[in-house]
């Protein structure tokens, strides 16, 4: 019987919603899931579901116990010597593997994401099953026609997608909870509480899922011959946000997101070559047309809990050169390059660089840079701080662990938000999508049916704005303007550095206007164009808390990345680059 309690109240704490029952036990325990009386009334099912985005937010974005700090570390997005949150026992170079045992010191990380999103996808499948076979309407008329019932079905199914699409980018698999799941084979019943968690599926499968329930989302948002005047648009704490998510403004996120997980679900070159790219393009060119903000709130939430860390700076944060030295044009970068990987940094010599790239600070010296750019000049409430990156302050280095992580550089796009936000700390707008992905997205799509003309435009938008010569040869060969020293971006062969041509050009625009705008965005793009460093664990397991739940043996648990006992093919190669 302790047992029986015990396991009941560990699935609710993964499903969220759900009715464990003994038949020794007739005492209502209030802090027990109850599906039936938390979807008790229409307003009760309608004041859940609008709490669900935050919900799904939280378990992406609200706590650095999770997956994003060993994903940056692993993509070179960025660099610490802390423990905190299994970052240094992630550095890529040293076959780190994604361990999956009972008690690993990753375990909560590796476990956060999955079981936010599981309870996410179930709560709103609840909610549309009963919407459709249990009589439960959320508007006041005909449910065949309400508005306000295809505003909650809409709702839900994006909760669906982007929930189930979240799983699908970083395990390997996962259950699908669906509306008309019913109770056989694919319900896969949990033995002790009845809830239906349905069979492990491949993350492709579930990723289908994910783009499915986008499109019925967009169907309900877009449903004509609705009545009732109470739809659309969203009420405004469902996604705190400076937009009012019209029909067609909630359509527009709903599109974005799935040409974003559509394009990112891919591990390999070869997955990220075969992806629909005519559908990430339809879905950019109809997706948001302006930088997509989120309004944070330190006590109501969304928040941010990995950018919070990274615009404190310290140890948990600084620019390893890899990626961010491909815009120098100093010779400094080639020659960092040129050294073995373990002298990079000898002497406790950081990475210094010049580039005409305005992202970046600017001068010849160490000093001119600091004087260009301080960010005390964008710690005031809703200010945009000059450069996305400064010099940090001399004497603010703090180094520690292998050399090839030190640089002068700190990551500060959003230092304003970090210290004032709109009138007090991480309280008010900040940016959550850029324009610039969905430009690179269909950029690239564009670039890999050979419409290079096409791409360079969408490439040079930023390139333009940032002092970068325009790209004017539009094939896939011919190197970007600059010269060999002045080119931008840099592309590293081995131990040699060469100028980028178009296609290292999109990568670069991409990697520097996504910077910590989202999670582990380096990472997912890394994998799928090959150039994570070789033996990066490619994904994570199943977390082994699900997996046991499931009935799987010790023995039979797995993790992911290079070693004896890991999945199969699931570590990277030798990259582009040759690190």
């Amino acid at each position: 019987m302790i047992r029986h309690l015990i396991r009941c109240a560990a699935v609710l704490a993964v499903v969220g919603l759900g009715a464990c029952s003994e038949k020794q036990l007739t005492v209502q325990n209030g802090n027990q899931g109850d599906t039936k009386r938390v979807l008790g009334t229409p307003q009760d099912a309608e004041n859940l579901l609008g709490t669900y985005y935050k919900r799904w937010s939280s378990g992406v974005y609200g706590s650095t116990t999770d997956m994003e700090g060993m994903a940056n570390i692993m993509s070179l997005m960025n660099f610490s010597s802390l423990a905190n949150n299994c970052q240094n026992s992630h550095y890529p170079f040293v076959n780190a593997t994604n361990f999956n045992s009972p008690g690993n010191t990753c375990s909560g990380e590796q476990f956060r994401l999955y079981s936010f999103q599981s309870e996410v996808a179930r709560v709103a499948s609840d909610l549309l099953s009963r919407m459709a076979d249990s009589g439960l309407t959320i508007g006041n008329t005909n449910p065949e026609t309400d508005a306000r019932n295809f505003r909650a079905k809409s709702f839900a199914e994006f909760l669906r997608g982007i929930s189930l699409g979240y799983i699908a980018l970083m395990h390997d698999s996962a259950g699908i909870i669906s509306p008309k799941m019913g109770t056989g084979d694919e319900c896969n019943a949990d033995p002790f509480t009845n809830v239906c968690r349905g069979k492990l599926k491949a993350y492709k499968e579930v990723m289908d899922s994910a783009l499915a329930a986008m499109q019925r989302s967009i169907e309900y948002a877009t449903k004509t011959g609705t009545t009732g005047s109470d739809g659309f648009p969203l009420p405004s704490g469902w996604i705190p946000s400076p937009t009012s998510y019209t029909a067609d403004e909630f359509v527009k996120l709903v599109r974005s997101y799935r040409a974003r997980l559509r394009a990112n679900v891919a591990r390999t070159p070869a997955e990220r070559a075969a992806v629909d790219w005519d559908a990430v393009i339809a879905d950019t060119k109809a997706g948001i047309t302006a930088d997509n903000l989120i309004t944070t709130s330190t006590t109501l939430g969304p928040g941010n809990s990995w950018r919070q860390q990274y615009e404190s700076y310290s140890t948990w944060h600084q620019m390893p050169a890899f990626i961010i030295g491909m815009a120098d044009t100093s010779g400094s970068y080639a020659a960092w390059i040129a050294q073995p990987l373990g002298d990079r940094g000898s002497g406790k010599t950081p990475f210094f660089m010049i580039t005409p790239d305005l992202r970046f600070p600017q001068g010849g010296t160490r000093a001119a840079q600091q004087a260009d750019f301080a960010i005390s000049s964008c710690a005031g409430a809703s200010q945009t701080c000059k450069r996305y990156f400064v010099n940090r302050a001399t004497g603010g280095d703090n180094f520690d662990g292998p050399g090839w992580g030190w640089s002068n550089y700190d990551f500060v796009r959003f230092h304003s938000w970090q210290t004032k936000g709109d009138g007090s700390a991480r309280n008010g707008n900040t940016i959550f999508m850029t324009k610039t992905e969905m430009d690179m997205l269909q950029a690239e799509g564009l670039y890999r049916q050979g419409k290079f003309a096409e791409a360079a435009a969408l490439v040079n938008i930023t390139r333009k704005k940032n002092n970068l010569p325009e790209i004017t040869a539009f094939d896939a060969t011919s190197p970007v303007p600059g010269g060999a020293r002045g080119c931008v971006p840099k592309m590293p062969q081995g131990s040699t550095v060469t100028c980028g041509n178009l296609w290292e050009a999109l990568k670069y625009e991409k990697r520097i206007e996504t910077a910590y705008t989202h999670y582990a965005p380096w990472y997912l793009d890394e994998r799928g164009w090959g150039d994570l460093p070789e033996g990066t664990p490619l994904y994570w397991a199943v977390p082994f808390q699900e997996l046991q739940a499931r009935g799987t043996a010790i023995a039979n648990l797995y993790g992911t990345g290079p070693g004896t006992g890991n999945a199969p093919n699931s570590s990277a190669g030798k990259s582009t680059y040759g690190w």
